[in-house]
């Protein structure tokens, strides 16, 4: 079900032609991702010769109970529908953690144990260096090398007519296109502060909301999936949007 179809901020249009479903941050919330996309197959069901494009946009892992079912869930969906990956700042720990078991006390406190549960792999609430090195072994035997190369292949913003999908945001006064990883999956204040319009559209999550935040030049869609258990979507197509 569609809701609430109004015009996109501020005159800015999404691509001719194509119908754009952008899924806030998962964070490990198996259910209710799988909820949102049949409510897309729903939505795209009522339509006829609708070209569909998905797009996630980060924090897929960490808080939630399932991020490798997420992810599954994920990388089966990428076989049969044209999707977008995006790169959050969750994904950093999982990629770096095999080779460096000294994020351990970080990563544990934003999510880490419940990642590494889902994974099959038990750690103790404050684990040692020892332990640490134990459970970094532990996970690079357990992930599949399928979801190896999900998390390698997350790109870290996508342009779309006059949209511009990242995780975090964009540093204000510097070109899209010369903007850095690091911003594009960790700024807050500077980006969320700023009141001027940006080149495009920003569409991101990152900072959780317990509504979807509209705003002249950004929309936010992270609504805190592992806590509210909302899970947001927006569509956009030509000049309007809507939520899923």
């Amino acid at each position: 079900m569609t809701v609430s179809a109004q015009p996109i901020p501020s005159g800015f249009r999404a691509p001719e032609g194509v119908r754009i479903y952008a899924i806030g941050d998962i964070h490990g919330c198996a259910g209710p991702l799988r909820d949102k996309l049949a409510a897309i197959d729903a939505d795209l069901a009522a339509r006829s010769g609708v070209e569909a494009l998905r797009i996630f946009i980060g924090d897929y892992i960490d808080r939630g109970p399932d991020s490798r079912g997420v992810v599954d869930t994920l990388i089966e969906l990428s076989r049969r529908e044209r999707c977008i990956f995006l790169r959050g700042n969750h994904e950093a720990y999982v990629l770096d953690f095999p080779h460096n078991p000294k994020i351990m006390p970080i990563w544990g406190g934003l999510g880490g144990r419940e990642t590494l549960a889902s994974y099959g792999i038990a750690s103790s609430p404050a684990p040692d260096a020892t332990e640490a090195l134990h459970l970094a072994n532990a996970l690079e035997r357990a992930m599949p090398g399928s979801h190896r190369d999900f998390y390698r292949n997350l790109v870290l913003s996508y342009a779309a007519g006059d949209l511009y999908f990242v995780h975090a945001g964009v540093r204000p006064g510097i070109p899209l296109e010369a903007q850095s990883a690091v911003d594009r999956t960790w700024i807050r204040h500077e980006f969320l502060d700023h009141e001027g319009l940006f080149e495009k559209l920003i569409i991101h999550g990152h900072t959780p909301a317990p509504e979807p935040e509209i705003r002249p030049n950004r929309i936010n869609i992270d609504t805190r999936a592992f806590s509210s258990g909302r899970l947001t979507c927006i569509w956009l197509e030509g000049g309007q949007f809507g939520f899923v």
